[in-house]
């Protein structure tokens, strides 16, 4: 199942890339675990890559693949403490980016999260985002 994603994303990002002009996208994140692995972790980093298509003034589209790490939790058992393993993820997306300023953007991500580490099978995987985007003059 893993191989198969991931060989659906290179063959969509190929056909993508041969179709229609675009522009890489490269980010860095931080943020909360909600959910489920809210009980499991406490602080998440990660980045990705994506390549989007100009579909409307100001929305961007496309496919964006990354790496999400989620720092383990520590959880009292009543018997002592228990330190919980890092979570890793190969995030894979269909991605959506609509600039409300030039500089401040919202989105989203919607796709599947591969399990990298052992005993992690991946899900469904979404990111709502609100960003501000930062550029530096050469």
């Amino acid at each position: 199942m893993k191989k198969s994603l991931i060989l659906v994303f290179i063959a969509f990002f190929g056909i993508s890339t041969a179709l229609a002009q675009g522009h890489f996208k490269f980010g860095v994140n931080a943020g909360l675990p909600v959910g489920d692995i809210d009980d499991l972790a406490t602080f998440q980093l990660g980045t990705d890559v994506a390549y989007m298509f100009e579909v409307a003034d100001a929305l961007d589209v496309g496919p964006l693949v990354g790496y999400s790490h989620f720092f383990g939790d520590e959880i009292d058992t009543g018997f002592g403490k228990v330190e919980l393993d890092d979570i890793q993820f190969l995030p894979t997306a269909a991605s959506a980016r609509y600039g409300i300023t030039e500089a401040f953007f919202v989105g989203a991500d919607v796709g599947y999260a591969i399990g990298i580490d052992d005993g992690n099978d991946g899900g469904f995987y979404y990111r709502p985002q609100v960003a501000i985007i930062l550029e530096t003059s050469a």
